[in-house]
């Protein structure tokens, strides 16, 4: 099946992509307009983030969200079969400052978000950069299609770690100068054991590991989000969040990510996977103990979800 996969779309891969994205933007229609693909999920987020918004306010986002997403989809099969000057010339950015703290003798470790085109970033990342990459990465249930992807994501160098068996996996490459690439926005699945903090006015559940590691080994932590230039055309933005994690008091660095997140999501909120459902996991009184914003803990239990008609 694996074999069978993979060469559908690599085949697939090799048309233009312009001839890719106009199969795109027919697949965007019957996905998102006629089947109505996660829409109830997509509207209550994007009420629950921007509720001074007018629904026409928010409509404009959701489809332009739609078109990204599809893009996204499109621009990560034609990868299968992109070389290095298709990747490079679609995906430019700060990387210089990856290989600033490489020179120094420093690792680092990213927080990004559900940010398009995180694909293309991964395998641009090897083109520019002197860091290792160290992609930490949940494995697909489908065997086959696990398969695909970790081919297609290790194609320029990317040493893929998976999120389920990450403390071994990172052993071998504790004394090396890498970089750790982190989807920092997922919800965890334990939350009583997660950062809680308002995301957009709401309790919302943060991982805790990519705090933690980053303060008990003091790695440098820089902060990413892409935006889209044009279609197809994409910018890494590399933000140093700190150099000193170590020094920072438990829940600073997850306070001072989530206000980067914000402030990205704010300024280009087509650019973030709103199809996935962030405030899930209701709050709780009992993870009290796990509350690290500034402002107190709620008292009740909160579902932001269940107050919004699906």
């Amino acid at each position: 099946m694996y074999y069978f996969v993979y060469g559908f779309l690599y085949l697939v891969s090799l048309a233009p992509i312009r001839v890719l994205y106009a199969i795109g933007d027919l697949l965007g229609w019957l996905i998102f307009e006629l089947a109505g693909y996660r829409r109830a999920v997509v509207n209550n987020n994007l009420r629950l983030a921007f509720p001074d918004k007018t629904e026409q306010e928010r409509t404009r986002i959701r489809r332009r969200f739609q078109t990204n997403f599809i893009d996204t989809f499109i621009e990560t099969i034609k990868l299968f079969s992109a070389g290095k000057n298709f990747i490079t010339s679609r995906m430019q950015g700060d990387f210089e400052k990856f290989n600033e703290l490489f020179d120094r003798d420093l690792r680092c470790q990213v927080h990004m978000g559900h940010n398009f085109n995180w694909e293309l970033g991964n395998l641009a990342y090897g083109y520019y950069c002197k860091h290792p990459l160290l992609g930490v990465y949940m494995p697909l249930k489908n065997k086959a299609m696990d398969k695909v992807f970790r081919k297609l994501r290790s194609k320029t160098g990317t040493i893929l770690l998976p999120a389920t068996d990450m403390k071994r996996s990172i052993l071998p490459y504790r004394d090396t100068k890498y970089l750790l690439g982190l989807v920092a926005d997922q919800v965890p699945s334990k939350v009583y054991q997660a950062y809680w903090l308002n995301f957009f006015g709401h309790p919302s559940a943060f991982i805790p590991g990519p705090e933690k590691g980053a303060r008990a080994g003091n790695i440098p932590v820089a902060f990413v989000h892409i935006t889209k230039e044009k279609r197809g055309h994409y910018y890494l933005h590399v933000q140093i969040a700190t150099e000193n994690p170590a020094s920072l008091p438990e829940g600073e660095l997850t306070r001072r990510y989530r206000d980067f997140l914000e402030e990205t999501i704010l300024r280009h909120p087509d650019m973030w996977l709103w199809s996935h459902r962030r405030w899930k996991k209701p709050w709780k009184p009992e993870y009290s103990d796990r509350w690290i914003d500034q402002s107190p803990a709620p008292a009740q239990e909160v579902a932001p979800y269940r107050s919004l008609v699906q």
